[in-house]
C-alpha cells in the first residue's frame, strides 16, 4: 500500500469517527484546558511521563543505528510513517482528556518518526544513485 492511500484512509477513518461522535452528540472540544497550563504536576502525570518516555524511544534505536550506518538496509519506513500519522490523533485526544503527557510525548514521537522516513528516503536516494554509477 502506497504511503499516500495509507494516509487517504486513516484520514477517512479520523473523518468518520468525528462525524459520528458528533452525531452521537459527543463533544470533541478539549476537556480542561486550563490543567494543561497549570504548573502543577500530579502522580498521574509523573506515571504518564515515565510511560511516555518508554514507549516515545522505542523507535529511536532504528533511526540512530540507520544514522550511524548512514544506509536504509534493513528498515521499513511504513511502520514509523504509520506511527507518525496516529500520533497527530493521540495529541489531538491528549488536549481531548486534557493530558500533558499524552501531548508532549506524542509530539517527540510524531519528529522521530518523520525524521526516520526522512532519514530512509534520503539514504535510499543515495544508495540507489550509487548503484548507478
Amino acid at each position: 500500500m502506497s504511503h499516500s492511500r495509507a494516509c487517504t484512509i486513516v484520514m477517512l477513518m479520523v473523518g468518520v469517527l468525528h462525524v459520528h461522535a458528533s452525531l452521537a452528540g459527543q463533544d470533541l472540544d478539549p476537556a480542561d484546558v486550563e490543567a494543561l497550563t497549570s504548573s502543577s504536576i500530579s502522580m498521574k502525570e509523573i506515571v504518564g511521563f515515565v510511560a511516555g518516555f518508554g514507549t516515545t524511544f522505542a523507535a529511536f534505536p532504528d533511526l540512530i543505528m540507520m544514522l550511524k550506518r548512514r544506509s536504509s538496509v534493513g528498515m521499513n519506513p511504513t511502520m514509523a510513517a504509520i506511527m507518525g500519522i496516529f500520533q497527530f490523533v493521540w495529541v489531538y485526544y491528549g488536549f481531548l482528556i486534557a493530558s500533558r503527557p499524552v501531548i508532549i510525548w506524542n509530539v517527540v514521537a510524531i519528529g522521530i518518526n518523520f525524521v526516520t522516513v526522512g532519514a530512509f528516503y534520503y539514504f535510499s536516494r543515495c544508495e540507489s544513485a550509487q548503484a548507478k554509477q
